[in-house]
């Protein structure tokens, strides 16, 4: 089997980037959380609030968008049933993630202005859930699905490159 094609390795590696992106920004986001129930909002609360809302209301979305569209459509022509099953449930995680970040983002952005109206259990849980269901989804992505989708993109690279007279 030949190497997987340079543009759809190109991307899967940008997708994967993005995943230690995404797991660093909820190692912040966890240490944000811890720091919050320590010592408050302070300015350092304010500020990792701002980047860190600012990163997964823009980056995460879009990292999910190109999954969907480089990663799973392509997937989704397999007649794997398992392989379909795995890629609808992975789809609805992009959902949770999204309803879950819905009701994350409002509380980071106050913390980001300073605003002491959030529930601090509420954010504890919110943190918990988001970041949860954001490191099962990637591990079930960099364990399964990218490997498939690296396989996939060899073979059909495999088909379209030239033979060699011999």
């Amino acid at each position: 089997m030949s190497a997987v094609p340079r543009p759809i390795a190109a991307k899967l590696d940008v997708l994967d980037a993005c995943h230690q992106q995404i797991i660093e920004c909820l190692t912040r986001l966890t240490a944000l959380a811890v720091h919050v129930e320590a010592q408050g909002i302070n300015l350092f609360a304010q500020q990792q609030a701002t980047a860190i809302e600012a990163f997964f209301s823009s980056t995460l979305r879009q990292h999910h968008r190109d999954e969907e569209k480089l990663v799973f459509a392509p997937l989704r022509a397999s007649d794997d049933a398992e392989l379909a099953s795995l890629l609808r449930m992975l789809q609805q995680d992009h959902g949770w993630i999204e309803e879950d970040w819905l009701e994350l983002a409002p509380q980071l952005r106050a913390i980001a202005l300073g605003n002491h109206w959030i529930d601090n259990a509420e954010f504890q849980h919110n943190v918990e859930v988001f970041r949860d269901l954001n490191l099962g989804h990637i591990e079930l992505e960099e364990k399964v699905i990218y490997p498939k989708a690296r396989t996939l993109a060899a073979v059909a690279g495999a088909r379209r490159a030239p033979r060699v007279p011999q």
